[in-house]
């Protein structure tokens, strides 16, 4: 059931993301009076459909491989490759006749669909639920150090006051990307002092292998237990995932539970662990991930009593629990329908330039490609539980990307087309159709190079590599 869940929230998401895209196209052809033959969701690939219908001279459809959509303009030399098409005469009423900057228009027509339901996404995720945010100065007891944190000089107990001189409002500013893509220096107090430190602009490339709360994250006090991971209905079940790692040879197993097993509740208070005190939470972390494979003794209190457990910690170095973090100082932040629309706009754009950022910083080598993801991956940030908030904002990053990704001067994606169209506009002149049929022959490759690629990350990521 987890498995369709997400691959459920993957197909609505990029669905609509697809129809929209192509519509797009769609619209910007036939305003200048373009004929579409076709418009699907999927692709028809050697002639196969789920369904289809025409109305008027559109026929429109379900492919059966779902790797996209597509619409087919006339006189285009695209996915389709109808080269038979292109031998005929030109005519008024297709793409090749009419004058390039129609043209450029029309393939951008996709994009900036794109653009603009990404903006309205966030514009009404802002307005309807507003903003949240930890209430930096009220971080008395500083940050939580995790390996890489520690690597550029930070320790726990740090509070952080500025990032590139600017006082630090917001906790999360300090895992953004200005911070994670562009590297910053931080103003730290400790002890009283203050120091300057720098996080290099590699550092992305360290913590995408593991995740944020590695960098640094609040300090949380061990007051209680937040939660204890017990089996349920479909934790003794292997997931969707697991069954396609199963056809590769990686065995399932039932997963361990040492806090439940142990007799661990929500709201005991932890005391010791191997007669260590502990005050934090990344204390605990610390005492416990040390003691991989190892029987542990942790004292607590549970109703003011006190209380002794001894689990036997994970090979992941965890028992399966989580400090409560409900006491971290937050803030909540209310915007009109008008205001709700710049700030909006500026985490669409955000999201657009850290894509940007990102395939930078590949191309450079500051950034691993084994970040690129493929649906199997996308999924997974789904989730297996439906949550409106989380799949419209999920859904308003992918707009996004996929805006920047169609951009891209690959032949076969619109930003391919663009290019041609330029150069033809530059050179007062058509890039001939043999060069244009070979251009599409080599993007196909191209993209299908990725994708497999993108597969095989999240395949061997599957595998624990």
């Amino acid at each position: 059931m987890n498995g369709l869940i997400m691959a459920g929230q993957l197909l609505l998401g990029l669905s609509l993301l697809v129809i929209l895209h192509e519509l797009g196209h769609f619209l910007a052809a036939r305003a200048f009076g373009i004929k579409v033959e076709k418009f699907y969701l999927f692709f028809d690939a050697w002639g196969f459909k789920l369904f289809s219908f025409k109305k008027g001279d559109v026929e429109y459809g379900v492919g059966w491989l779902p790797l996209g959509g597509y619409v087919k303009i006339a006189g285009m030399i695209d996915e389709s490759m109808d080269t038979e098409q292109m031998a005929q005469p030109a005519q008024p009423w297709e793409f090749r006749s009419k004058p390039a900057w129609q043209r450029l228009i029309v393939m951008l027509g996709g994009i900036i669909v794109n653009v603009i339901v990404g903006i309205i996404i966030f514009w009404m995720l802002t307005f309807t639920y507003g903003q949240n945010y930890t209430v930096n100065d009220k971080l008395t007891d500083g940050i939580a150090v995790g390996n890489i944190g520690k690597e550029i000089g930070l320790k726990n107990g740090d509070r952080i006051l500025a990032v590139n001189g600017s006082k630090l409002i917001k906790f999360e500013d300090v895992i953004s990307s200005k911070v994670l893509f562009d590297g910053a220096q931080l103003t730290i107090l400790r002890n009283n002092k203050t120091l300057y430190i720098s996080v290099p602009d590699t550092i992305l490339n360290k913590i995408s292998k593991n995740d944020k709360e590695n960098f640094i994250a609040p300090r949380v006090k061990m007051a209680s237990i937040k939660m204890v991971i017990a089996p349920d209905k479909n934790g003794d079940k292997p997931s969707f995932f697991d069954r396609i790692a199963g056809l590769f040879g990686k065995k399932w197993e039932k997963p361990v539970y040492p806090a439940y097993v142990a007799g661990i509740k929500p709201g005991d208070s932890v005391l010791t662990v191997n007669n260590k005190a502990i005050t934090f939470y990344d204390e605990f972390v610390s005492e416990v991930s040390g003691n991989k494979n190892k029987t542990i003794t942790i004292s607590a209190l549970r109703n003011g009593k006190p209380i002794t457990f001894t689990p036997k910690v994970a090979d992941n170095g965890t028992i399966g629990v989580a400090a409560n973090s409900k006491e971290l100082p937050s803030a909540h932040v209310d915007f009109g329908f008008i205001q709700s629309l710049p700030v909006g706009a500026t985490m669409a754009w955000s999201t657009f330039v850290d894509n940007a950022k990102g395939i930078g910083k590949m191309i450079t080598g500051k950034l691993s490609a084994r970040n690129i993801s493929s649906p199997i991956g996308i999924a997974k940030v789904y989730g297996s539980t439906f949550d409106w908030v989380k799949f419209w904002t999920l859904t308003g990053l992918i707009s996004m990307a996929l805006a920047f990704m169609n951009l891209l001067p690959i032949p076969g994606l619109d930003g391919g087309h663009v290019v041609f169209l330029l150069i033809e506009m530059v050179q007062r002149k058509p890039v001939s159709e043999k060069v244009l049929e070979k251009a599409q022959i080599v993007g196909f490759v191209i993209l299908i190079c990725l994708m497999v690629f993108a597969f095989g990350n999240d395949i061997l990521k599957s595998f624990g590599k």
